[in-house]
């Protein structure tokens, strides 16, 4: 499960980001998932809460803004969904393409810090 140190990763780096910014604690942690990323959003979500237990990120939650796939036709100048398994046919003039314009996406989004305490 290739999720746990990916997981391991965005807590390592969104704990970097955090204390750079000056915050002490994370309340929430969104990242773009791109559907050829080759990650399961679930797997991620579990192995997040796994990861996170002892660290900075203890109480922090994981949201994921799934990113679908979509390439570029030339001739049509035109975005179109690839899908899953991908497929790089243009459905209108149903010519081949190789310009992934998005769906390979895994990036920190945004860092939530926590409320501080009253």
């Amino acid at each position: 499960m290739h999720e746990l140190s990916i997981a391991t990763a965005i807590i390592e780096r969104a704990d970097e980001l955090a204390r750079a910014d000056g915050t002490e604690a994370v309340s929430a942690v969104t990242v773009r998932v791109g559907e050829l990323a080759g990650v399961v959003p679930d797997a991620l979500g579990f192995a997040f809460e796994v990861a996170r237990d002892g660290t900075a990120l203890a109480g922090a939650r994981l949201v994921v803004e799934q990113v679908p796939a979509q390439a570029w036709c030339g001739p049509c100048a035109e975005e179109f969904p690839v899908g899953m398994p991908p497929f790089f046919w243009c459905p209108r003039c149903d010519q081949p393409s190789s310009d992934l314009r998005s769906g390979r996406e895994l990036e920190i989004a945004g860092i939530e810090p926590s409320p501080a305490p009253a």
